[in-house]
């Protein structure tokens, strides 16, 4: 009987528990509006901290809609119910209003909303007038001057991106969410301001905690010292994977496996950066800053793999072209310094390639396909004038300029050491004599390195024709697109880079009709701008493989263990497009790299003979013993760990009320101790023994 009774009472307890649970669900789904967006983080350098951060429970504030400029002073001149947590369109989030927030404190100003509200929007970009500064040939304006727009590479950058924050700054791109901040302001805020501090006021949770603090060598060392104890990590160092491949095949180690250089390779780099970044985690694709310069890189690729004859046919049977995507290069060129690294010490390929290392005395120079804002003005640069460089001008611009092809295109040249911000300055840090050419255009992206910079940023548009972008296209052939598309522009630049090295390598001038497809272009900017499930990726993919997500692959470097899905598809359509056919071979027997087999551009699938490889992005910094992080030799950059990213909206209290409740329950906690002490003072009187009548009937 009693242990009936004990689980009767176990099973109600439990009953009332679950129901005290559920109830406090209910309550809290009822107090508490969960917001979508994305969070700014922190990262860090050698000598600082960059970013933001919430406090460790979350930061919490008033909201407080900012419309014009003159709406900030409410905040800044002694708000009546700080904290708050202004919403700030793109076009009023600039470098004064926001050290103007930062001088405030978080004693006023705890968390800063960005929302998505682009009328007046005419620039966007909090980058540094000078990226990467003082990690290419030198720091000197004469590489670039941020004082003068006329001499830097990113006139509208606030250098936001690399100030440190005391507050959260969180970004609302979606309407409905928006609007859900936006009513709750109306309805509990937007009235008699001087009031606020008497009501209950609608305000925003934002957490976002970063672990990391003060610079690099601080927080590594905090994480070795507490790894060695079998904790958690502070910071991971910035770390991803460039993508290389070879136009030819190159000879393989020899049986016993000794790397053996051969010094009678010749070969040529073309190269481009992979990645780009944005002041928010996961949202910025890098339309104009560097995607562009990726189209322009796989359709050379592909049109000089489908036009150049046998190597053994070559007047040199000995060269080859490489191709390099660099990633990490928005952070002090992460990915070219760690090749450069690499090949000064004949590691690179890495060992998995089992391919002979390739020296510095093997490059016969290098072709970097830098920023291209705008496409009918681009130069070529060079540090210093060479017959190399007059002669591959001469070649462009033969192309350029020739009446068959109409690209009505005119490159000029640059001798100077106003070099752009691109891949090339690691090697020419390292040799200042280094054959490195680049191909850059003037600075047009007013939304370099943000949000913003997208596919309206760079107009395209998706043709989606189901045609095959695989083949090359005759001259005259526009595939159905317009003249002026941005399909059109990538297809002519392309066509010009790719046929001038075509010419450089057969020693010939190619006289043939066949040009890039556009549709190329077309596919390509499409699945990184907009759908990673596409036909491009779909093509490069084994067959039947699940496909991509509907969204476009994230771009960022990341860390270890972090998103490289760009890096990945990156590989396998440059594996794809530089593949020779197999056609006798089956798919039971294509199942070794070098041979890959390929879904197709029919999804009927395809063995090929590919070329792709990655190679380490991990700055040398991190595997050098004993590292000065403050000399400034290679990138040092890390980001903070975090726990979670989370907004929320809610009604806080007004201060009269919390200050009533809280006396409240210090009145009922005294009365209580009062009442206890009477109780328990009494207790012979108020719990005098039973009579033993009584005590009978209970025992």
């Amino acid at each position: 009987m009693e242990k009936r009774l004990s689980a009767a009472a176990i099973w109600l307890l439990m009953v009332l528990y679950g129901a005290s649970v559920a109830q406090g669900e209910r309550t809290r789904d009822k107090m508490y509006k969960p917001i979508l967006g994305a969070s700014c983080f922190r990262r860090l350098n050698g000598t600082h901290q960059t970013g933001c951060s919430s406090t460790y429970s979350g930061s919490v504030g008033v909201l407080h809609r900012i419309n014009v400029e003159a709406d900030l002073e409410f905040l800044l001149a002694g708000p009546p119910s700080p904290p708050y947590a202004p919403m700030i369109p793109p076009h009023l989030f600039t470098r004064d209003n926001l050290m103007r927030l930062k001088m405030a404190g978080p004693q006023n100003i705890s968390v800063v909303l960005l929302v998505n509200q682009t009328n007046n929007m005419q620039q966007f970009s909090h980058e540094l007038n000078c990226p990467n500064q003082y990690s290419g040939i030198n720091s000197s304006s004469e590489t670039c001057d941020a004082t003068n727009p006329a001499k830097n590479w990113n006139p509208w950058g606030t250098g936001l991106l690399h100030e440190d924050f005391p507050f959260p700054i969180f970004y609302i791109d979606d309407t409905d969410e928006i609007e859900k901040l936006m009513q709750c302001f109306e309805k509990f805020n937007n009235k008699d301001y001087k009031t606020h501090a008497l009501r209950s006021l609608c305000a925003v949770e934002v957490k976002a905690f970063m672990s990391a603090a003060v610079n690099t060598e601080v927080c590594m060392r905090r994480t070795n010292f507490i790894n060695n104890l079998g904790g958690s990590k502070y910071c991971d160092p910035l770390e991803g994977r460039n993508v290389y491949a070879t136009v030819y095949p190159r000879e393989p180690l020899l049986n016993d496996g000794i790397e053996v250089l051969r010094t009678d390779e010749k070969i040529i780099m073309v190269t481009c950066r992979l990645d780009t970044v944005s002041m928010f985690d996961g949202v910025g694709v890098g339309a104009m800053d560097s995607l562009m310069g990726l189209a322009v890189f796989t359709q050379v690729a592909n049109l000089l793999r489908q036009l150049l004859p046998p190597q053994s046919s070559l007047p040199d049977s000995r060269r080859n072209i490489l191709f390099v995507t660099f990633n990490g290069e928005s952070y002090d060129y992460i990915g070219s310094q760690r090749f450069v690294y690499d090949m000064e010490r004949l590691e690179f390929p890495p060992e998995s390639a089992h391919s002979p290392p390739i020296a510095f005395d093997n490059i016969d120079f290098m072709l970097d396909i830098g920023t291209l804002d705008d496409i009918a003005n681009i130069k070529l640069h060079a540090l210093r004038g060479s017959d190399l460089a007059q002669k591959l001008l001469g070649q462009l611009n033969n192309y350029a300029r020739a009446s068959r092809y109409g690209f009505n295109l005119n490159i000029q040249s640059e001798i100077s050491a106003h070099i752009p911000p691109t891949s090339a300055q690691s090697f020419l840090r390292r040799d200042p004599n280094f054959r490195a050419l680049i191909l850059n255009a003037r600075p047009t992206n007013k939304y370099y390195h943000s949000i913003y910079d997208d596919a309206k940023n760079i107009d395209f548009t998706y043709a989606n024709t189901s045609k095959d972008f695989t083949q090359l296209a005759d001259v005259g052939d526009f595939k159905g697109l317009k003249a002026d598309s941005l399909q059109m522009k990538v297809r002519n630049i392309s066509s010009i880079v790719a046929l001038a090295l075509y010419q450089t390598l057969t020693g010939k001038e190619y006289t043939g009709t066949k040009v890039a497809n556009p549709l190329l272009a077309d596919e390509l900017l499409y699945c990184f701008l907009e759908s990673a499930d596409c036909p491009l990726f779909k093509a490069s993919s084994y067959p039947d493989s699940p496909t991509g997500l509907q969204l476009p692959p994230m771009r960022y470097i990341s860390v270890l263990g972090g998103s490289q899905e760009s890096s990945g598809w990156t590989y396998r359509v440059l594996g794809y497009l530089l593949s020779q056919p197999q056609p006798n071979i089956p798919k039971e027997n294509c199942t070794k790299l070098p041979l890959h087999y390929f879904a197709g551009y029919n999804n009927v699938g395809e063995c090929r003979l590919t070329t792709q490889n990655y190679s380490y992005a991990l700055s040398p910094a991190f595997l050098i013993d004993g590292y000065d992080w403050s000399s400034g030799q290679y990138s040092t950059w890390t980001e903070s760990t975090w726990s979670q990213f989370s907004a929320r909206i809610f009604l806080r209290p007004s201060n009269v009320h919390q200050i009533t409740t809280l006396s409240i329950g210090i009145v009922v906690l005294i009365v209580s101790f009062c009442l206890v002490y009477i109780i328990s003072s009494r207790s012979e009187v108020l719990f005098e023994d039973l009579p033993a009548s009584n005590a009978a009937l209970f025992g």
